[in-house]
């Protein structure tokens, strides 16, 4: 047996409905049919007037015709009789026209017709005044008929006098019997137009149940609340855009990954980002999945989802942390390959050296430890001579010591110098060590394999020049070089490629400086980087103690080598 339902529960089945579609249902029915009612109603009210003034007007049109100068004739030569010739004559027009009644009277309100011919010879039970003085009257009015609509008129003789005057009813129970008639025609129009209306609002109910997915209001709230909130508190950036490419939302780390205001919203890609890759991609003039894209000196990720509307949802990932960390993990695996290489050279030399001194050979013992030392020492005293910052020179040191082990020559331009005033030297660090590396890729396996890095200052302007023996660059591949996730290499450990060169110019044209590429002489590439305002205005140190760091960082790293 089913339970019996509660009284709270027969209230909810009965109460208003919480679903969208039911809603708006029983809303627009409500409309219609107060509009229609109103329509009906605001219709009736003239009606009934318009057919009383109608019924007005036709009993005065006949009293007018009645009230001829033969009439007045007979009024004034024969007596009122229920036979005479007045009584005849209004009769005769009275059914004729299908008037109630046609009263015919003297100049002191006796009656000379009537329907009930007792009352001929009798006042009239109206004032007749206004008729008598020569005024015609229309009214709606009671008599001894009943109520009924009036016309009266005065009766004039050939000469113009007044000489009584003719009144003239319709039946009021016609008139309302004409309005009660049209009532039902207009309710049935009225009711088609309320079925029209409610199968509209049935189909629109029907469309945005659809839309709505049959949700009820409070669950559409609670939505745009969760959504709200889920927007704004992931740690990924999520912009929305229109058919047009307006920007249609924008979350709290959308705006902080790409550096604009939430005052954005509804303004176009192009205009608020400007040209670039970042746009083409949020745009969806670049396809595919996972693009790389730089804006600022950040990396992102981005994944484009059409919707149904024509826009799209655009997600962003701030890979810029992992990014450096991938790129600091290859950088260490290649300086882990050149330390196990440098194990093996290390351990055949020792072998070598302790053969040496088995075999009492003491002086080539001597020579051949002064060579292997002075090379490495050569190296490191040409870098910090040329180069005064610290964090640079060990740079270039060890990378001398992987392009050995690769087997390239890694050497400094004469015309380099770079005092120790750079305004931001880990920058720097890294667009070098970008350019270092691509192009010891670039000049390995090549007949003389080298690469010549040249770093000199104009005022406070650094110039850096980078050399290789490599395949170089095609002309019309030197600007898609510095695209954001073009490369030919093989994918790297952490999965991503083409950010190197990016980077370099993106660092370069927030300085204010320009990042190039063109044949070298030696046929390769040669990479050129303008760096204005890297200097500052004074030396920070003097020139002994800015060598002073350099050289302990060149010795440290030969050292560990």
């Amino acid at each position: 047996m089913s339970p019996v339902p509660t009284a709270s529960a027969r209230r909810r089945r009965l109460g208003w409905p919480k679903r969208v579609f039911s809603q708006v249902l029983l809303m627009q029915l409500a409309i219609a049919t107060g509009v229609t009612a109103l329509a009906t109603g605001l219709f009736l009210a003239p009606l009934s007037s318009q057919l009383d003034d109608q019924a007005m007007r036709r009993a005065l049109a006949i009293a007018q015709t009645t009230a001829s100068p033969e009439l007045a004739a007979d009024v004034t030569r024969t007596r009122p009789t229920a036979d005479g010739p007045v009584q005849r004559e209004a009769e005769r027009i009275r059914i004729a026209t299908g008037a109630e009644y046609i009263v015919v009277m003297d100049d002191n309100g006796v009656r000379w017709s009537h329907t009930s011919p007792s009352e001929i010879g009798r006042i009239v039970s109206t004032d007749p005044s206004v008729a008598l003085s020569g005024r015609e009257v229309m009214e709606i009015d009671s008599g001894t008929l009943g109520r009924s609509a009036r016309g009266k008129v005065p009766l004039k003789d050939d000469e113009g006098r007044i000489v009584g005057a003719v009144s003239v009813g319709i039946e009021y129970d016609s008139v309302r019997a004409r309005l009660l008639a049209a009532i039902p025609g207009l309710i049935a129009y009225a009711g088609g137009a309320l079925a029209v209306g409610a199968l509209a609002a049935y189909l629109i109910s029907r469309r945005l149940q659809r839309q709505t997915h049959d949700l009820a209001f409070s669950d559409i709230s609670a939505l745009l609340a969760e959504r709200e909130a889920m927007l704004h508190g992931i740690r990924e950036g999520v912009v929305a855009v229109d058919r047009t490419g307006g920007i249609r939302l924008l979350n709290d780390e959308a705006q902080r990954l790409l550096g604009v205001g939430p005052d954005v919203i509804g303004r176009p890609l192009d205009e608020v980002l400007g040209a670039g890759r970042t746009t083409d991609v949020l745009a969806g003039r670049v396809s595919g999945e996972d693009l790389l894209t730089v804006r600022g000196s950040r990396v992102l990720i981005a994944n484009r989802m059409p919707t149904d509307d024509g826009g799209a949802v655009v997600t962003l990932r701030d890979r810029t942390e992992l990014e450096q960390l991938g790129r600091e993990l290859d950088s260490t695996r290649g300086l882990i390959d050149a330390l196990r290489a440098q194990d093996h050279e290390h351990a055949n030399r020792m072998h070598t050296l302790l053969g040496l001194l088995e075999l009492e050979m003491h002086e080539e013992a001597v020579e051949f430890v002064t060579e292997v030392v002075g090379v490495h020492r050569a190296t490191a005293e040409q870098v910090t001579e040329k180069i005064h910052d610290p964090l640079l020179a060990a740079l270039l040191v060890g990378k001398a010591t992987v392009a050995a082990e690769r087997g390239v020559s890694l050497g400094i331009a004469p015309a380099t110098l770079l005092p120790d005033r750079l305004v931001d030297p880990r920058g720097l660090v890294t667009v070098v060590g970008n350019l270092v590396d691509n192009a010891l890729d670039a000049a390995a396996g090549t007949p003389d394999a080298t690469v010549e890095v040249e770093l000199h200052a104009e005022d406070r302007t650094v110039v850096l020049r980078i050399a290789d023996s490599g395949p170089g660059v095609p002309p019309e591949r030197r600007e898609l070089i510095f695209t954001e996730g073009w490369s030919t290499k093989e994918l790297p450990a952490h999965g991503k490629r083409g950010l190197g060169l990016a980077l370099v110019r993106r660092f370069a044209e927030r300085q204010g400086g320009t990042a190039t590429v063109r044949e070298a002489a030696s046929g390769g590439a040669e990479f050129t980087v303008v760096l204005p305002e890297a200097l500052t205005e004074q030396p920070l140190l003097a020139a002994g103690a800015a060598e002073k760091p350099a050289a302990v960082a060149a010795e440290t790293m030969r050292e560990g080598r």
